[in-house]
This record gives structure tokens, C-alpha cells and sequence, in this order.
């Protein structure tokens, strides 16, 4: 049948001639019904089939496997009268490419094995299996398949050596890839297998591996060989060559594909580099290629990650269709700049959300600090998904539990985490950490990194951090020294938790020991507010006169926060003349801060110099400036009670002036 249309012509004749189909006319007619999508004739007529064979068998079950209706192309598969190789290959294809069949495919592979009705495995079925293991990353069970390979030699054909190689790989085991590629002592075997290890060096991040054997024989290549290099750049961060690869493999005379884009305009993602995602976008407009969903879905993604949400509002106006890819690129955008009501807007309008959108809307809700919004946002989670929540939406959980200081519901999470068995990896061991420290539970944060044997950086840093923000500043040091000699490597965070350390117990050779070896030892730039720390530390200690020469050696620019650490350091030690040279450079660098007024205006205050507090407070008045009100919440009865100094906003405002007063009276009597 050459088109759908030829077919049902052909049919209607048949009908109405009242002549019935040959077996092989009517095998044709239900593929070509199942391709185009058309289930009910294609069921109808084969049930109107006086005789079937195994063709006819094959085509409806492939039918019902190609529209994912597994269920009715096994009961199918059961009543064949007749069944083939074919038969069975096609219903264990439909079952490993299924999520959640892998059990019923292990089994009817068995029942391959047992050699019932005389079918005898073949390659395909051999390299179907090999794609299950490799989906279930179980290497034990590749293991055996690969030795029954060796044994019935259905080992040596290309596409089983591939097929070997993605296997091992995706099982995570490396050295077995590269023993079926035989290295370059027997040569390339061929293309596929080729681009097959290109594929599992990349996902090892063997990239210098991967490109040795792509520019072995380069001949050989074709677009997908460039495509997995590039894509295998990509994936590991290496912006700069993915690009040099792709301008490149058009210099090599071959087309740029949908699948080239996406790796490209993922390279300008993590680069950030708007300038470079234009260029892409202005070669894709002048391509015709704007309609493709993955390559517009990542223009808009690019212009998020840039920061650029106004180019990345243009480009999904434009598209005609609702594309879930880019509307979850969009929402990503608003969440990262803030505007959450757009972002639940696009979030509302999605049919079906899946975890990266969630995560999306949790992570921005966390970053304009809307820790009830979370809170409302999980309980809509429970009730809509039937999973569980990934890791990603429950760090933004702990985030807000340790934002709130909300001890309680962070203790609830936890042990949510322990009860449904999820894994914890380092994210959630060091939210979980972070959570305890700043709910001032030391003692629970240390028992979670004691029972972490492979401990990375940013766990050292938020329990170095905890540390220091809570007095035990030994501990702080002497988890640092533990921090190198597991040689974890310390970064700028880790040395400004060390300074905090220093600076609340005065330690101040300690703290020069610790400023000094950031750049001696660790090659380490201080920044702004390792600086600040300094000073701060010189100011308790009363040595002023180093914070003064610390200053002059700064080679930056001298910010609020250099000048509110120096003001605080006069104040802590009386030294007004100071403070009046550093009041003309503050005001400049800050403009109209009011913290800064108050800073200086208590360093006055400090020394019973009246007139010039007055001068400073009667220029705050005459510019307008009004300082940030204090805010102190705490968590009682399942919700979160926040205050403002002088606040009659509370529901129990007057119980609480009046409890106020009596706590005030008993202090003062």
C-alpha cells in the first residue's frame, strides 16, 4: 500500500465488493492503520480475519506496543496461535522500552531460555537485554549476558560490540567498555562501535580519551560522532571547546542537526555568555530553525541563565505551540530573578509538572525568602504527586527550616528522610548540617558529618561556619586541620569561617596565620569581606592602628562593607578622629544607607560626643534616610510569629506590650 488514503480506497472497494482480503493484503492494511495511528480499524479488521499466521499476529501486537498499550499487546500475545521470534523479540522490545516492565521482560526473557515452541534467541534479543541491564545499571547481570554472548558467539557483529560497550558504561563500569572496544591494539572496529566508547569515555569524563579516539580514522566519522563530542564537552562544563567543536564540524563538512544545538546553546548556558547565545539564536532565525521545540526551548533558556528574561519573554511569545521545555526554562528564569507571580502564573498553566519545575518554584520561593510559600508548596505537592519529593525539593525544605530558624518542622523533615529510605547525598547531608547549625542544634549537625565518611568541602565549610557562629571556635580550627590532611582542598568560604572564628575570640596571630596562607599556600584571593573580617578582628582586639594600615593595602575599592567594619572598630575603641576622616569616604561609597548614619552616629554616642551625633542624626533627617527596622520572628504552634520594632501588627499585641513590661519591670527592680 503506498499511502493511507490508497489503503482505505482499497478497503471501502473490498467492503463493497464483498470480497474478502488475502492474509497478506490484510497484514498490510493493519500496519498501515497502526502507523497512522488508526487502533480501532486495525483491531477490527484483524479480528474480521477468517485465517491469521504469524505476520498477522506480529503486526497487531507491534501495533498495540507502538501506541504503549503493553497490557493489550501481551493478552494478544498470549492467544497467538501463532508465535515467532519476531512475536517474542517485539514484546520484550515493548517491555524494556516501558518504564516499569523490567520484571516482565527478565521473565519472558526465561522463558526464551527454555526453549518453548522451538524459538531460539538471537542477536536482537541479546542486545534488547543489554539495553535492560544498562537501564537497571546492574553489572552482574551484563556480566552473565555478555558470557552467554561469547559462548553462542553473538559477540563479534557490530551492534552487539556497541551494544556491549553502552552497556558497561551506563552500568558504570569502564574498564569492561573498554576491554569489548579491545583498545588500539586491534584497531577501530567500526563505526558504531566507535561512536559507542566515544559515548562512554565522554560519560566517564574521559574527554581527552574520547577525543583520541574520535580523530583515530577520522574518516569514519559522521554527524553523530561530532555530536557525542560535543555533546560530551557540554555536559562536563568545557564551554569554550564545545563551541571550537562546533565550528569545527561545519569546517568538516557536516550539517549542524537539532541535537548539535542543544549541546551548543547548554555550552552558552553555562557560560553565560549572552553574546554568544544571540549569535546562535541570529544563526538559527536565519536557518528557518526557530520552530524546532528543543532548539527554541533552549534559546529561552539561555537568555534565563543570562539573566536576560526580556529576550527570553520575545523568543516564547513567538513559539506557536506550548512547549513544556521552554515554559520550565521560563519558570526557572522568574525564580531566579524573583518574580514569583509570574513564575506560579506559567507553573499553574502546565498540564502535567515534572520534578524540575517543582524544584523550580521550591528553589525560588527559598531565594526571595517566601518560607511559608514553600511550606503551602509542599503540602500542594503531597496532594497532587503520588512520588515522593527528590532530593532538590527537599533541600529547599531544609533551606527554609534553617532561613526560619524552625527546629521543629527541620527535625520532622529528617526524619520523613530516614523513613522512606531516601538516599542521602551530599546535598542533603549538608542542608541537612547547614539546617541544624543555624537552628542552633551544634551537637545534631555533628553527629550527621561524623557518620559521613567522604566528606567534600562544602560540608567542612558549613560545619567550620556552625563552628564559629556558635563559640567553639577550637573545634573550628581543629576541623580545618582535618579538612587538610584529608587533602580537601579549602576554598575563600572556608578561610572567611575561619576569620569569623578568630575575630569573636580575638585570636588575632591565629587570624593573620589563617589571612596570610590564603595566598601563600592556597593561592587565594581575599575578598571584600575577608577584609572586613580583619579589620573587625583588629577593631576587638584594640589595635586600631592595623586596621588602618590593612586598609591602605586593599587593592580594591573600599565598599560599605570595608567602611561599616572600620566604623564599628572606632566606636569599639573610642577613636573619634578617626571615625571623622573615614565619615566623607563612607558617605561617598554608600550614598544614603541609613545603617551607616547609625554606625557613625553611635561611635559619637560611644565617646558622649552629643553635638556631633546631633549633626549626624540632623543629616540623616535632612536627606530622608531611614534604616532598615530590626526583625526577630520566632516558630510557636506550627507557625511563624514575626516582630518589628515598635509593631502593633500582631494579632496579640497588647498581651504581648503587657508581658513586655513585666519582664521590663523585673530587670529594673
Amino acid at each position: 500500500m503506498r499511502s493511507l488514503n490508497h489503503g482505505l480506497i482499497y478497503h471501502v472497494q473490498a467492503i463493497k465488493a464483498g470480497s474478502i482480503p488475502t492474509v497478506f493484503t490484510s497484514n498490510q492494511l493493519i500496519h498501515l492503520y497502526s502507523k497512522h495511528g488508526l487502533m480501532r480499524e486495525a483491531r477490527r479488521l484483524f479480528d474480521e480475519m477468517p485465517e491469521k499466521n504469524a505476520f498477522s499476529w506480529n503486526a497487531i501486537i507491534s501495533a498495540y506496543i507502538k501506541s504503549q498499550n503493553l497490557a493489550q499487546a501481551r493478552v494478544l500475545f498470549n492467544a497467538a496461535s501463532h508465535r515467532d521470534l519476531v512475536t517474542y523479540n517485539s514484546m520484550l522490545s515493548g517491555y524494556v522500552s516501558a518504564d516499569g516492565y523490567e520484571t516482565h521482560a527478565l521473565k519472558l526473557f526465561i522463558d526464551m531460555q527454555s526453549g518453548c515452541e522451538g524459538i531460539r534467541i538471537d542477536e536482537f534479543t541479546l542486545t534488547t537485554m543489554l539495553n535492560l541491564i544498562a537501564k537497571l545499571s546492574v553489572v552482574s547481570f551484563g556480566r552473565q549476558l555478555h558470557s552467554y554472548m561469547v559462548k553462542s558467539a553473538n559477540d563479534l557483529s557490530r551492534f552487539a560490540v556497541s551494544s556491549l560497550i553502552d552497556m558497561y558504561s551506563k552500568c558504570g563500569c569502564f574498564e569492561g567498555a573498554w576491554w569489548v572496544f579491545g583498545g588500539f591494539d586491534h584497531g577501530v572496529v567500526d563505526l558504531v562501535s566507535k561512536n559507542a566508547m566515544v559515548a562512554a569515555c565522554c560519560r566517564e569524563g574521559k574527554l581527552e580519551l574520547a577525543s583520541d579516539i574520535f580523530w583515530t580514522e577520522s574518516e569514519l566519522n559522521d554527524t553523530v560522532s561530532w555530536n557525542t563530542l560535543i555533546s560530551g564537552y557540554a555536559q562536563i562544563g568545557y564551554g569554550e571547546e564545545t563551541l571550537r567543536l562546533f565550528v569545527l564540524m561545519e569546517k568538516s563538512g557536516f550539517r549542524w542537526n537539532e541535537y548539535t544545538f542543544a549541546s551548543v546553546l547548554s555550552a552558552c548556558s553555562g557560560l553565560k555568555s549572552l553574546k554568544l547565545g544571540r549569535e546562535v539564536h541570529a544563526w538559527v532565525l536565519k536557518n528557518g530553525l526557530c520552530l524546532n521545540p528543543f532548539i527554541s526551548s533552549g534559546i529561552v533558556d539561555v537568555y534565563c541563565k543570562c539573566g536576560n528574561i526580556k529576550y527570553a519573554e520575545s523568543v516564547h511569545s513567538a513559539i506557536e505551540s506550548q512547549n513544556p521545555f521552554a515554559i520550565t526554562s521560563m519558570i526557572v528564569g522568574y525564580a531566579s530573578q524573583g518574580n514569583m507571580v509570574e513564575a506560579r502564573r506559567l507553573f499553574d498553566s502546565l498540564p502535567e509538572k515534572n520534578n524540575v519545575v517543582w524544584t523550580a518554584l521550591f528553589s525560588g520561593y527559598i531565594r526571595s525568602q517566601q518560607c511559608e510559600a514553600v511550606f503551602e508548596l509542599l503540602r500542594e505537592f503531597q496532594s497532587k504527586e503520588e512520588t515522593v519529593p527528590d532530593a532538590l525539593i527537599l533541600v529547599s525544605l531544609l533551606s527554609a527550616c534553617a532561613i526560619q530558624a524552625d527546629l521543629g518542622p527541620g527535625k520532622q523533615i529528617h526524619a520523613y528522610l530516614l523513613r522512606a529510605g531516601i538516599e542521602m547525598d551530599e546535598k542533603l547531608v549538608t542542608a541537612l548540617v547547614d539546617m541544624y547549625s543555624k537552628c542552633g542544634s551544634v551537637t545534631f549537625a555533628e553527629r550527621i558529618v561524623q557518620r559521613v565518611t567522604d566528606r567534600d568541602s562544602v560540608l567542612y565549610n558549613v560545619m567550620i561556619s556552625s563552628y564559629a557562629h556558635h563559640g567553639h571556635e577550637t573545634e573550628a580550627i581543629q576541623l580545618f586541620k582535618e579538612m587538610v590532611e584529608r587533602s580537601v582542598r579549602p576554598d575563600a568560604v572556608t578561610f572567611l569561617a575561619l576569620l569569623s572564628a578568630c575575630r569573636h575570640c580575638g585570636w588575632v596571630e591565629q587570624g593573620e596565620q589563617f589571612f596570610h596562607s590564603m595566598r601563600t599556600e592556597y593561592n587565594i584571593l581575599p575578598e571584600i569581606e575577608h577584609y572586613a573580617c580583619m579589620i573587625d578582628l583588629y577593631g576587638r582586639a584594640n589595635q586600631l592602628e592595623k586596621a588602618v594600615a590593612l586598609m591602605k593595602m586593599i587593592p580594591i575599592d573600599l565598599d560599605a562593607v570595608i567602611w561599616g567594619a572600620f566604623l564599628n572598630a572606632c566606636r569599639t575603641n573610642g577613636n573619634t578622629a578617626f571615625a571623622r576622616e573615614a565619615e566623607e569616604k563612607l558617605f561617598e561609597s554608600e550614598g544614603v544607607d541609613g545603617a551607616r548614619y547609625v554606625q557613625l552616629a553611635n561611635v559619637y554616642a560611644a565617646e558622649g560626643n552629643w553635638d556631633e551625633m546631633g549633626r549626624i542624626r540632623k543629616k540623616m533627617r535632612g536627606k530622608e534616610v531611614k534604616k532598615l527596622a530590626g526583625c526577630s520572628w520566632v516558630y510557636v504552634q506550627n507557625r511563624v510569629h514575626t516582630f518589628t520594632s515598635s509593631d502593633i501588627s500582631h494579632c496579640k499585641t497588647d498581651e504581648i506590650y503587657r508581658t513586655l513590661a513585666c519582664l521590663t519591670e523585673e530587670l529594673t527592680t
